[in-house]
């Protein structure tokens, strides 16, 4: 029987970028562009989150499958992205399992970080229940560990544990 350890270092299978998002300031629109570069130390390029500093929401990652459950929490048939204020959208990948794992998109790699609670501001962009409805379902949040270009259709490719003890131990 595999311990829980050895169960959260197994390889985990790819996920794909659906939608990218970036707010130029706080509180400001969503601009939905094809592809962003992601830079060191301060996030993607474009995005208010994205300044100088040692935060870990640098980049913001919720789950494509986890649209639908929220809409229905609301009861609405669909949601835009844009509403959950998130960076990335992506499917294929349990984006819970890349919290304190690297992964990469694009030629760009990421490291997650930790979960992406909602904010009260859910209420005022998703309506009354906005907030509880976000609950469990915001995704993740992450630093860029290798800066680069990501865009739509871009493979989410978790690095497996073995390639980053070999990768640490030669750098």
């Amino acid at each position: 029987m595999s311990s829980i350890k050895e169960l959260r270092e197994q390889p985990l299978a790819a996920g794909v970028v659906r939608w990218i998002g970036l707010s130029p300031e706080r509180r400001g629109i969503i601009l939905t562009p094809p592809s962003v570069r992601a830079e060191v130390g301060t996030g993607l390029v474009g995005d208010h989150h994205s300044r100088s500093g040692k935060s870990k929401r640098q980049v913001t990652l919720i789950q494509a499958e986890h649209l639908p459950v929220i809409a229905g929490f609301l009861r609405r048939n669909e949601l835009d992205p844009a509403l959950l204020r998130r960076n990335l959208v992506v499917s294929g990948v349990n984006l819970l399992a890349l919290k304190d794992r690297s992964f990469q998109i694009g030629n760009a790699q990421f490291r997650g970080s930790g979960p992406c609670a909602p904010c009260s501001r859910m209420e005022e962009m998703l309506g009354p229940g906005g907030y509880s409805a976000m609950r469990g379902h915001g995704g993740i949040t992450a630093v860029v560990e290798i800066a680069g270009t990501i865009q739509i259709g871009d493979a989410v490719l978790p690095l497996d544990m073995e390639e980053l003890d070999e990768s640490s131990v030669s750098a």
